[in-house]
């Protein structure tokens, strides 16, 4: 399983067909063949390439909504 820097998960933001990446608690989920997930971004409040860890914290549902998408990595460190 690779093991992604912060760097090499922000790339992965949706853009310049690059997949949809998302990091929480040190996994990366590919999130892109959500259609919730569109351009990058989710319902404008979440953006591809980053941590949600924190942020899912105020979201309306649970974290383990994640688990619905395969697991392709971790993030160093």
């Amino acid at each position: 399983m690779k093991e992604f820097t912060k760097e090499e998960l922000a790339k992965c933001n949706g853009k310049g067909g690059m997949p949809m990446y998302v990091a929480l608690k040190g996994k990366v989920f590919d999130v892109s063949k959500s259609s919730l997930w569109e351009g990058g971004e989710h319902q404008g409040m979440h953006v591809a390439g980053g941590d949600l860890t924190k942020e899912l914290a105020d979201a309306p549902h649970e974290s383990d909504v994640l688990e619905r998408f395969p697991v392709v990595g971790t993030v160093k460190g």
